[in-house]
């Protein structure tokens, strides 16, 4: 009602002003009914509380994308909540830390997201901070071994259709074989220590602190060294496309 009185409020509107009232109250409609169904999903059909996308959530940042591959930095302060978001993707967590402390980069996936959205939000009640590498992927995925990297001889940890992940540890001075990947993902860091990441390309990396990633292009090799006094874990992801 507001909008169309908007649209009126200096007089007899034009068609055109009353066909942009009408456009913006359209919106308006659709955007509440979306919301409606985003609730039905979650279940909590008496909810009125607001619903955004997973990568729209502002806890969730995106702080890399290569195509449908998003690699979120989700962190929440002891005593923070998330906004009631929407997941239909499917998606990788690496934890590196919970309210009760580090989580040494443990990882699981939801792929159950990719054909069945699901609505929650999530809370931190402390006292440490809840953080997780979530890596989200949009696309179809794809099945079967024949992709898997050279470098690496140790079984995946986790693998399926849409992700692949490695859990390399190197002993102080160990370096790893030259990795080369055929899908592209990240490394990260997920206990202390320092590693040196150096590409075929000349470019090096260097990892210092727990919950540091940095992102492997497919078909660019690259070694990893630990240059630090103790042994040190770094989990190798793939978005598999």
């Amino acid at each position: 009602m507001w909008l169309l009185l908007w649209a009126t409020r200096e007089g007899k509107p034009s068609v055109k002003k009353e066909r942009e009232g009408f456009m913006v109250f359209s919106r308006v409609i659709k955007s509440a009914a979306l919301s409606v169904v985003f609730t039905t999903v979650a279940g909590c059909m008496g909810s009125t509380s607001r619903v955004v996308h997973l990568l729209d959530e502002p806890r969730h940042r995106t702080v890399f994308q290569d195509g449908s591959l998003y690699l979120l930095d989700v962190q929440l302060n002891p005593g923070d909540q998330s906004l009631d978001h929407l997941h239909d993707q499917a998606i990788l967590l690496t934890r590196i830390s919970s309210a009760s402390g580090p989580q040494d980069g443990g990882v699981s996936a939801i792929t159950d997201y990719a054909s069945e959205s699901f609505v929650h939000k999530i809370s931190n009640s402390g006292p440490g901070l809840l953080r997780i590498l979530a890596f989200v992927n949009g696309g179809q995925g794809k099945s079967g071994t024949i992709d898997r990297p050279e470098g690496i001889n140790e079984a995946p940890q986790l693998e399926n259709p849409w992700f692949r992940s490695y859990r390399v540890e190197l002993e102080p001075g160990q370096s790893s074989p030259l990795v080369r990947h055929s899908m592209p993902g990240f490394l990260a860091q997920v206990t202390p220590g320092v590693v040196h990441i150096a590409r075929e390309d000349g470019v090096k990396e260097e990892l210092d602190r727990v919950g540091e990633w940095v992102w492997q292009n497919a078909d660019l090799a690259y070694t990893m060294k630990n240059v630090g006094n103790q042994s040190i874990a770094i989990v190798v992801n793939e978005g598999r496309r």
